[in-house]
């Protein structure tokens, strides 16, 4: 009897929700870290193909892990989280969707040393993908709720899982994120050292407002110079969204990123 509740209680504290237009369904928390347009956003930005690997580093519940599965037939994934609630989430998230095949989820922080990733069977170089969906917000106003805080409040730079991201990386591997847009400078300077054919995509909620985020994709060990592509707007004038961004977060259709050659 005390299990059965036990387990109606964990059930009662989540909720499941739909994205990709109910392609992915997905169980989260009803308070605290849920997911968003953000890890949509990122799984549409990121390319890959059938055979290989890719490392979802700050997975929460497996959003943008699973939408990347999902798209792509063959896709190897590993969703990376810190949170054993989240990462729990993440694993029964991938059973749902019929992804469990592919998808594996490790109770991790995102910045561990090598060791810690290998121990886990992420050795370096075993990715050809790496997508991440850092915690950026200012610390200055943290969340009352502490599953919130630990996702969005930035303890680490971006560069600490730049860093984690290049080594898991095989040569040539791409890396793709998500960012404020007023940290963009933060990226690009994280990944001077080790990346290139750098590739920018500002998104902007409406035409008259300033982006609010970056999407980011660069390359490893490339030489190549950086690219400002045009902007993805997520709503019209009169606060509609957009075509191309329903086709994004409702319709799994990619973006420019993901279209580029490595």
């Amino acid at each position: 009897m005390s299990c059965a509740r036990n387990k109606h209680e964990r059930v009662a504290e989540t909720t499941l929700d739909a994205a990709l237009g109910g392609r992915l369904e997905l169980r989260q928390p009803r308070r605290g870290h849920r997911f968003g347009h953000d890890a949509i956003l990122l799984a549409a930005a990121t390319a890959a193909r059938s055979g290989e690997h890719a490392v979802d580093l700050g997975a929460g519940v497996g959003a943008a892990g699973l939408a990347l599965a999902l798209r792509v037939p063959g896709l190897r994934v590993t969703l990376v989280e810190v949170d054993a609630d989240l990462a729990a989430l993440a694993r029964d998230n991938a059973v749902r969707n019929r992804l469990d095949d592919r998808a594996r989820a490790l109770v991790l922080d995102a910045t561990a040393p090598a060791r810690s990733f290998a121990a886990a069977g992420c050795t370096a170089g075993s990715a050809e993908r790496v997508l991440m969906n850092p915690p950026f917000n200012a610390p200055q106003h943290p969340s009352p709720q502490s599953a919130r805080r630990l996702a969005h409040v930035a303890a680490k730079d971006v560069a600490a899982w730049v860093r984690s991201a290049t080594r898991l990386l095989r040569p040539k591997g791409v890396l793709t994120l998500i960012w404020r847009a007023d940290g963009l400078a933060q990226v690009l300077d994280a990944l001077d050292r080790d990346f290139g054919a750098v590739a920018v995509l500002p998104v902007h909620p409406r035409p008259d407002a300033a982006a609010v985020r970056v999407l980011v994709r660069a390359v490893k060990s490339s030489r190549s110079p950086l690219a400002l592509l045009p902007g993805l707007l997520l709503a019209d004038a009169t606060g509609r969204p957009t075509a191309e961004a329903e086709a994004v977060l409702r319709e799994h259709a990619t973006l420019s990123l993901a279209a580029l050659s490595t």
